[in-house]
Parts: structure tokens; C-alpha cells; sequence
């Protein structure tokens, strides 16, 4: 987003943990885009968390689909209780970038979201996404049912083996644990990219299908 260096970033200890605050942030709580609630999830639908760089663009992929009630950025996987965009810049927090999205599972699967995300980043990264530096930046699924964790596990496998057909032998590199607690950033970051429609976005796929 606005950190370009190639220098590998510093691993993560907990002791390091930045200590957050107890007070959520205040959002408006409605879609840029739909008007719709940002917290609800509305009978029969279901909410997922990716974590794939960069924020702003991935946020936007996944509002561009049919069947998604709602999206929001935010920040996952890590210590720091509501933190700030900048305590996660930091490094100081564990968290990674992190989108969450609720959505229709009776118009689109979490089977077709987990092909959004193996197909519009690079896996193989590690600390980073493209020139996006930092633990922030990693990829990561964040499961929040059993039955989520078993789909996101089978295609990380279908993945792999997809990448090593096509000569690709990089480990994948992306996080799959069952979700903790999803911290919404700030207002700025929802929806950016519809209130900055040229802003950067940093999604990009290496070219690999997820097999079926």
C-alpha cells in the first residue's frame, strides 16, 4: 500500500504484542456500495475471512460477486485487541489484512470464494504480496466452521498440486487456522476503492486455475 522495500521483515513474538484497547471502532456500519449492515448476517447466509494483501483491492474482488450481502476490511489473526492501520503496519500486532464477507451460500459457495482467493494472489510469498512488505500482507484463510476448514484445507492440497503441474515447486506459504476475533479498520479503509476508484490495488493471481 504505501510500503515498498524488499528487506525481509522482522518475524513476529507475541511479547511484542502492541496492547490494543478495549473500545471497537466506530464505523458507520452501512456498505459504501449497498447500504447494506456491516456487522449483520442475515438468516441463511454465512460469513468468511481472507487474508490476501493488501486490503483495498481484495475487498473490492469479493464485493464485485453475485450473492455477497456484505463486505468489510479489517484485521485478523493476531494479538492486538482493535488496533489502529497503523500499530498493524507496525508489524507490533500479528494481525494480516484481512477481509470479511457475507454471503448467499445459496447463489455463491465458499468453494467459488476459495477459488477467488487461491486464484488472485500468490500464495508463495510469505511476509508480503507483491511490494507489500510485512506480516500484515500474508495469506491466510481463516475458517470460521469446521466444514469451511475442511474445504479450505482440500483446496490448499488441489492448489499445491496445480502449481507443481505447471512447474511452480514454491511452497505455498498461506495460514489456515480456525478464525479469532475480525477487527473492523477504520472507516477510511471500507470500501475504498469505490470512494477512490484509481486508488492501488494490489491483486494479482500467478496464473494457476484451483482445480476442481
Amino acid at each position: 500500500m504505501h510500503h515498498h522495500n524488499s528487506s525481509t521483515p522482522a518475524p513476529f513474538t507475541p511479547a511484542q504484542a502492541l496492547p490494543g484497547r478495549t473500545q471497537a471502532m466506530s464505523l458507520s456500519g452501512k456498505h459504501a456500495l449497498n447500504g447494506h449492515d456491516m456487522y449483520a448476517i442475515p438468516a441463511g447466509m454465512e460469513e468468511a475471512l481472507f487474508a490476501m494483501g493488501c486490503f483495498w483491492g481484495v475487498e473490492r474482488l469479493f464485493w464485485q460477486q453475485p450473492g455477497i450481502y456484505s463486505t468489510a476490511a479489517g484485521y485478523s489473526g493476531g494479538l492486538t485487541p482493535n488496533p489502529t492501520y497503523r500499530e498493524v503496519c507496525s508489524g507490533q500486532t500479528g494481525h494480516a489484512e484481512t477481509v470479511r464477507v457475507v454471503f448467499d451460500p445459496s447463489l455463491i459457495r465458499y468453494d467459488d470464494l476459495l477459488r477467488l482467493f487461491w486464484q488472485h494472489h500468490d500464495p508463495a510469498q510469505g511476509m508480503r504480496q507483491g511490494n507489500d512488505v510485512g506480516t500484515q500482507y500474508r495469506s491466510a484463510l481463516f475458517p470460521v466452521t469446521s466444514q469451511q476448514m475442511q474445504a479450505a484445507q482440500a483446496s490448499h492440497t488441489r492448489f499445491a498440486q496445480a502449481m507443481h503441474q505447471v512447474g511452480d515447486l514454491r511452497p505455498i506459504s498461506t495460514e489456515i487456522r480456525a478464525a479469532g476475533p475480525f477487527y473492523y479498520a477504520e472507516e477510511e479503509h471500507q470500501q475504498y476503492l469505490h470512494k477512490h476508484p484509481h486508488g492501488y490495488c494490489g491483486v494479482g493471481g500467478i496464473g494457476v486455475c484451483l482445480p476442481d
